[in-house]
C-alpha cells in the first residue's frame, strides 16, 4: 500500500513538474503584467505565481481532465484581485493616492492602470479568455468588463499628457 502511494505521488509530482516547465513562464508572464513590474525584478509576480503554482498542485488530482493551465490562471487572477482589494484597502488607511499602483511598484506601461483594469485587460487580450469568463472569474457584469478593457485600451494607445510645455515654461516663469 506504502509503495502504491508513493508510485502516486511520484508521478503526480512528475506530471506537477512538466507542467511547470510547459507553463510557467508564461504564467509569470502574466503575473508581471499584472504586477506592473520590471521583467527582470519582479518579487511580487513571483510570490502571486508561487502561491497560485501551490494551489494548483494542492487540488492537482481533483482536476480529473481539466485544463490545470486554466486553473493556476484562476488562482493567479483570484489572488491579484484579493491582494490588489487589500492594497486598495491599505492606501485608504494611510490617505494615499486613490486607483493606482502603489509606489513600491515599478513603472510600466500597464502602471497607469487601475489593477482592475490591468487584471480585466491581461485576461482578455495576453490569456485570450472570453468576456463572458472574465465575467464570471471576477462576480462582475459583461458589461462591465467591456466597458473596464476599451478604457485600459484606450488609456495604453493614448496616455493621459502633461501640460504643454509652453504651459511649463509659463508657469515657472511666473513662480
Amino acid at each position: 500500500m506504502r509503495e502504491r502511494r508513493s508510485a502516486q505521488e511520484a508521478r503526480r509530482a512528475r506530471e506537477f513538474e512538466a507542467f511547470v516547465a510547459g507553463a510557467g513562464g508564461r504564467l509569470l508572464h502574466a503575473a508581471t503584467l499584472l504586477t506592473a513590474e520590471a521583467p527582470d525584478d519582479n518579487p511580487r509576480a513571483r510570490r502571486l505565481l508561487t502561491l497560485a503554482l501551490a494551489r494548483t498542485y494542492a487540488c492537482w488530482e481533483r482536476l480529473h481532465g481539466e485544463d490545470p493551465y486554466n486553473r493556476a490562471r484562476e488562482y493567479l487572477a483570484t489572488r491579484f484581485a484579493h491582494e490588489a482589494w487589500h492594497q486598495y484597502a491599505w492606501q485608504l488607511y494611510e490617505a494615499l493616492p486613490l486607483g493606482r499602483t502603489h509606489p513600491r511598484s515599478a513603472p510600466g506601461a500597464l502602471a497607469g492602470l487601475t489593477p482592475q483594469e490591468r487584471l480585466i485587460l491581461v485576461l482578455r487580450l495576453y490569456e485570450g479568455v472570453a468576456e463572458e469568463q472574465v465575467a464570471a472569474l471576477l462576480g462582475l457584469p459583461t458589461e462591465r468588463v467591456r466597458t473596464a478593457c476599451d478604457r485600459a485600451t484606450a488609456t495604453l494607445l493614448h496616455p493621459p499628457r502633461g501640460p504643454a510645455p509652453a504651459v511649463r515654461r509659463a508657469k515657472a516663469a511666473a513662480s
